[in-house]
């Protein structure tokens, strides 16, 4: 049978989610918990691939497993055997024609960035901390040209193995609560890095070192030397996999909130 699970993580301690040859990674050890209460080797396959340092509040995966377990007791027993900064938060059996990364529709991501002239000790790795002023209004005012389908070769990683950089954005906004600003885009699918390079394409212009416009001219260009550094790991989260109805999976948003 094959089953999904919702997956919840501080990515903080982990190299990323691929399981690698060396290094502690988030699917290494999802995949050593569940073998525990499978009986047998157990492999998943993620929704959503996330970097070193990157956090999760709804990631998805699937497995194949001909253990018979509730859906109570793969989410218990994978908890009891996982380190405590990855929970399990549900899990569903479903039919085989259903593929945690194929099949989903879209996804979304929630950027943090703790805006105020000093650090959090508590929060350091889990916000991107900009001690100058941001105008979160500038920046959602940019957000306009990155909406769309679109050639988004300025905001992929140079080693993005995606076939093709075409993406459509169906939403993102820029809001503030207190010190936080909070960037939130959804889209069909992303390159790597791409999230991060759109936040520090807004950052930029947050602290006025770039015109609201910027971010059209950067995208036009397609051209990654232009849109600058990456913002930070720390602040990015993966936050809701959107799937067919007739998977019957949860399809709740996860929304971390500091601010």
């Amino acid at each position: 049978m094959r089953i999904a699970l919702g997956i919840e993580y501080d990515g903080s301690a982990y190299y990323g989610w691929q399981r690698q040859a060396s290094g502690m990674t988030v699917q290494g050890r999802v995949e050593e918990g569940l073998s525990v209460v499978a009986d047998h080797p157990v492999h998943v396959v993620c929704a959503g691939r996330t970097d070193t340092g990157v956090h999760a509040t709804a990631q998805v995966v699937h497995f194949d497993s001909n253990a018979l377990r509730s859906d109570a007791n793969w989410v218990r027993g994978a908890n009891a055997n996982l380190p405590h900064d990855i929970r399990m938060q549900w899990s569903a059996r479903v039919d085989e024609s259903f593929h945690a990364r194929f099949s989903a529709r879209r996804r979304s991501y929630r950027y943090i960035i703790l805006n105020r002239p000093l650090a959090s000790a508590i929060l350091r790795r889990r916000v991107c901390h900009e001690h100058r002023p941001l105008d979160h209004a500038r920046m959602q005012a940019a957000t306009g040209a990155l909406v769309g389908e679109h050639d988004f070769t300025s905001f992929r990683a140079a080693g993005c193995q995606a076939k093709s950089p075409r993406r459509r954005i169906v939403r993102l906004d820029v809001t503030r609560s207190g010190d936080c600003v909070y960037i939130d885009v959804e889209a069909n699918a992303f390159l790597h890095h791409m999230v991060r390079c759109i936040a520090g394409v807004l950052l930029a212009i947050g602290r006025g070192e770039q015109a609201v416009d910027w971010a059209a001219e950067v995208l036009q260009a397609r051209n990654r030397t232009l849109s600058g550094v990456n913002a930070p790991p720390d602040g990015l989260y993966l936050v809701h996999v959107g799937y067919d109805p007739v998977f019957r999976l949860p399809a709740k948003y996860r929304l971390p909130v500091f601010g």
